[in-house]
């Protein structure tokens, strides 16, 4: 599988903002004609937009990578706090998947956690968002979402990855996965604290023999 620290993009979204913004101003103020002026910025703005993209992205999988996380979850914990709105968070773990590597190779491993990913964007809103956050494990924030109703689309991605055929070179391979939920409530002060609360429902979702849905009401 892919080292996620060596395929991290090193600049942050925002210093590229204005790095682009920066060399903008500069192209304008080249004795050039206008049209050369405006056919430099247009180039410069195309691959702005790429290594903006690959500044956010997972390079594996294309789901946001954990830095565009963490910047996401600060800002819509604090916009849950400012206006009491409903807020979700889901972590997802592939279920045994180190055997998966260990039986089939890392490629295999690439593969499966392709296949999820897709998945997981194709149960959910446009409005919600899908992290890797590391390894196999993937966060999905649910905005506007209260607990019992950030369930169901989580328990049908469960059941589309169960039932879902994973195929690799002759193989039919069985995956599952774990995923435990948290909501935003007015006890949990962070968003570090709201995503251990989901990590600890996931902790429950193992132990009690994997593949299920675990909401923190169980803690």
């Amino acid at each position: 599988m892919d080292s996620m620290s060596g395929n991290n993009f090193d600049l942050s979204p925002e210093l590229l903002d204005e790095i682009q913004s920066n060399i903008e101003e500069i192209i304008k103020s080249f004795p050039i004609a206008e049209c050369n002026k405006i056919d430099v910025i247009k180039k410069i703005n195309f691959m702005y937009s790429h290594t903006r993209y690959m500044s956010v992205t997972d390079p594996l999988t294309g789901l946001y990578n954990r830095r565009h996380y963490e910047n996401t979850i600060e800002r819509e914990f604090l916009r849950a706090q400012r206006y009491k709105s409903d807020l979700s968070i889901a972590l997802l773990d592939i279920d045994f998947f180190k055997k998966i590597n260990d039986t089939y190779g890392h490629l295999c491993g690439d593969y499966v956690l392709r296949e999820i990913a897709y998945l997981t964007l194709e149960n959910f809103r446009k409005t919600d968002m899908v992290f890797r956050y590391g390894g196999e494990e993937i966060v999905i924030i649910l905005t506007e979402t209260p607990l019992e109703k950030a369930l169901i689309p989580i328990e049908r991605l469960r059941k589309t990855i169960e039932k879902n055929p994973f195929y690799y070179d002759g193989n039919n391979i069985k995956i599952t996965a774990s995923i435990g939920i948290e909501a935003f409530n007015e006890n949990i002060l962070t968003p570090d604290e709201m995503l251990n609360n989901a990590d600890k429902a996931l902790y429950i979702a193992k132990e009690q023999g994997r593949n299920r849905v675990i909401t923190s009401s169980a803690l």
